[in-house]
C-alpha cells in the first residue's frame, strides 16, 4: 500500500510539475520533490542517490538555459544586456498580475510582461523604439523556447524516474 502512495506521488507530482512549467512557476523543482517524497517512502530502493543527483542536476540545467536563453534572445533581436534583465523581470511582474485571470492570465501576462520588461529596459537606454520593440519580440520568442526546454527536460527526469521506479 506504501508503494502505491509512493507512486501515485511520483506521477502527481511530474504531471503537475509539468504543468506548472508555462506558467513559469518551479515545476522542474515540482518534480524533483516528487521524486525525493518517493524515495524516501520507498526506502531508496529503487529511486537513489544517482537518480536523485541526475533529477536535481537536470533541474538545475533548465534554470540556466531558461535565464540564458532568455538574455541571448533578447539581444539577437537588437536589445542589450539590460533587455534581457528586463525580459525576467517583467516575465516574473506579469505572471504574477495575470494570477487572478483563470488559467490563461499567467501565462499571457508572463508573455506580455516579458515583451514590455525587455522593450522598456532596452528604451530606457537606447532611445529607439525600433530596437526596443525588437528586443520585446525577442524576449517573448526567448520565453517561448526556454519553456519548451523546460519542459523537455521536466519529460526527460519524470520519464527517467518512472523507469526506475516501475523496475525498481
Amino acid at each position: 500500500m506504501d508503494d502505491l502512495v509512493a507512486f501515485l506521488i511520483l506521477i502527481s507530482g511530474s504531471v503537475v510539475g509539468l504543468l506548472l512549467i508555462p506558467f513559469s512557476l518551479p515545476g522542474l523543482w515540482v518534480i524533483v520533490l516528487g521524486i525525493v517524497a518517493y524515495g524516501w517512502l520507498t526506502d531508496f530502493r529503487s529511486v537513489g542517490a544517482g537518480i536523485m543527483a541526475l533529477a536535481i542536476g537536470l533541474a538545475f540545467l533548465g534554470e540556466l538555459v531558461e535565464a540564458w536563453v532568455g538574455f541571448r534572445f533578447a539581444r539577437r533581436y537588437g536589445g542589450s544586456r539590460r533587455a534581457g534583465w528586463g525580459a525576467i523581470v517583467g516575465g516574473l511582474v506579469g505572471a504574477v498580475v495575470g494570477v487572478p485571470v483563470p488559467v490563461i492570465g499567467s501565462v499571457i501576462g508572463g508573455f506580455i510582461g516579458a515583451f514590455v520588461g525587455a522593450a522598456l529596459f532596452e528604451y530606457t537606454k537606447a532611445r529607439h523604439t525600433n530596437s526596443a520593440l525588437g528586443a520585446g519580440w525577442g524576449a517573448v520568442l526567448g520565453r517561448v523556447v526556454a519553456a519548451s526546454i523546460k519542459v523537455a527536460l521536466g519529460i526527460v527526469i519524470a520519464v527517467g524516474a518512472l523507469f526506475a521506479a516501475v523496475r525498481g
